[in-house]
């Protein structure tokens, strides 16, 4: 029988009810419970940290997503079973090859200045994400091979691309995508980020925002073209939503317990159960996209080496990692969360197998040293894992399962900055983290020698596969692709994942139809509280 040395207390209680940088299943309470809607009133919600900048487009932390999805709306919506449904515009098609998409527009919908949201905004909108480049980290990466918009009529935008692109699509749901009015998409990006000249087309508008403080929204007047499957279609109910930054864990369950704040996804997993009925509730949705991640540097000598990729990722107990999660979380079973659409079952291939494990390293000539570490040619099986994210408790618990194969796993700490600059620069053994997003093109964005090419590899055969599946718009062959690719990516080990995340929401029974949207963000036009 395996032994391992607990994790301390101290390291437990680090480990928080993340939320990632949908489908999947909710469960709550009093956020469904009968009654009839009242209008007015504030909602305080807590979040966890303050990029400095609110502007959707700009933005790719997940409290500031949550923010920006309030402010502007988008040309479709995808529900949470993954389909994508109207809202600005009314329908569409898709040229054969996906690489032209032609939207109708919804007539009436307006921007918070009173300018129309016709097809000249469309394009300037897509054109300045394009302009702003790097600062539209999430955006831009959508907008790829973007060729231009075309506007036969007022009603009427024709989107091309260069190449096939049937993610986009989907990506026009998302908030990195929604519409601010024309003058927006030009001014200064700076400006736009404090919100001074954030105008948008979502049914709330920037009252006022201090940076590391609190962010408020004020209900919009007027607002009347909520998307398919929104309960009411008219202007918000609440009057405000005050963001408040509260970093630490404990004041935001203390502040919850003591009424301070009305809800907030940023509750730590070992406090939720008592937020689960006595006056609160609770409701989980996993999130989409690529799971947490080990993602190795393959420039590196020690992770060209397949064998110690795969020897890595066997003795990985993915099911303990799960067990110490938020209640309801699944262990990781492929290259995506199984909340996003298509998504496969590769958990065979992700099995414990510390057996597996250490007969790779066997083969691969790395030995066991006195202390248990393996050795070669006098280097030490040893790296480090760079990240910033509060998760502690979960690397540390990797830390020990992997060390019964011979593998010193080290830990470093950052900053977001920090440790972005590590992945920009590629100055890094293994880096982890995660990207929501609610369709398979996602791995194309994180794994392709095209694209982010997080490991440093060199082309090969999952690179054309994931090229294949963006050019594909039947949904069966398009499933296979990426069936086809997420075996490749875990098998070979250039994917290997730890974790699914979820966003847990957390509230006061006050508060009524706090939803999630397709991304597992979240939805507050129907929102609601008790008088």
């Amino acid at each position: 029988m395996r032994t391992r040395t607990p994790l301390s207390a101290a390291a437990a209680l680090t480990f928080l009810a993340l939320t990632a940088c949908g489908g999947g299943d909710a469960s709550g309470g009093e956020n469904s419970a009968d009654g009839t809607p009242v209008a007015g009133g504030d909602l305080t919600f807590a979040i966890q940290v303050d990029s400095g900048c609110i502007d959707p487009q700009q933005v790719g932390n997940n409290d500031a997503l949550n923010i920006g999805r309030q402010l502007v709306d988008s040309l479709t919506v995808q529900d949470l079973d993954g389909r994508i449904q109207p809202w600005l515009a009314q329908s569409w098609e898709v040229s054969p090859d996906a690489t032209t998409f032609t939207f109708h527009l919804r007539e009436g919908a307006t921007f918070s200045d009173g300018t129309p949201v016709d097809a000249a905004a469309v394009k300037a909108n897509l054109d300045g994400i394009v302009a702003l480049g790097a600062k539209a980290s999430l955006g831009s990466t959508y907008l790829a091979g973007y060729t231009g918009t075309q506007t036969p009529d007022a009603q009427t935008a024709v989107v091309t691309f260069s190449q096939p692109s049937a993610q986009f699509l989907q990506a026009t749901s998302t908030m990195s995508l929604g519409l601010l009015s024309v003058p927006t998409t030009t001014a200064d990006p700076a400006t736009r980020c404090d919100g001074t000249t954030l105008v948008g087309s979502g049914p709330f508008v920037v009252d006022s925002y201090a940076k590391d403080d609190k962010a408020v929204l004020a209900k919009r007047t007027g607002y009347d073209w909520a998307p398919t499957g929104a309960k009411h279609t008219g202007e918000a109910y609440l009057d405000t939503i005050t963001y408040q930054v509260v970093p630490e864990a404990s004041v935001r369950t203390g502040s919850l317990q003591s009424g301070q704040i009305d809800a907030t996804t940023g509750i730590a997993s070992q406090d939720l159960p008592q937020f689960d009925g006595n006056g609160f509730w609770t409701e989980r949705r996993a999130n989409p996209g690529i799971p947490y991640n080990f993602f190795v540097n393959e420039s590196r000598p020690l992770f060209a080496d397949e064998r110690v990729r795969q020897a890595l990722s066997k003795a990985i107990d993915r099911e303990e990692l799960a067990s110490i999660l938020n209640p309801g979380d699944v262990a990781v079973s492929s290259a995506f969360s199984s909340s996003t659409p298509d998504a496969p079952d590769d958990s065979a291939v992700l099995a414990h197998d510390v057996d597996g494990a250490n007969a790779l390293l066997d083969e691969a000539g790395w030995t066991k040293g006195a202390d248990g570490i393996r050795e070669k040619d006098g280097q030490r099986l040893t790296f480090t894992v760079t990240f910033w994210q509060p998760t502690s408790a979960v690397l540390e618990l990797v830390q020990q399962q992997v060390r019964e194969a011979g593998i010193d796993l080290q830990l470093k700490q950052g900053t977001t900055a920090e440790t972005q600059a590590q992945q920009e620069s590629g100055d890094y053994d293994v880096i982890f983290y995660n990207l929501t997003r609610s369709d398979p093109d996602v791995a194309r964005t994180i794994f392709s020698t095209e694209s982010r090419n997080v490991n440093h590899r060199a082309h090969s055969e999952v690179d054309d596969l994931l090229n294949q599946q963006a050019a594909t718009t039947d949904a069966a062959q398009r499933a296979e692709l990426v069936a086809q690719a997420s075996d490749l990516l875990v098998s070979q080990a250039h994917s290997i994942p730890l974790i699914e995340l979820s966003t847990v929401i957390a509230a006061s029974e006050d508060v009524h139809d706090l939803q999630f949207e397709g991304s597992s963000r979240l939805w507050f036009h129907d929102a609601w509280k008790n008088a």
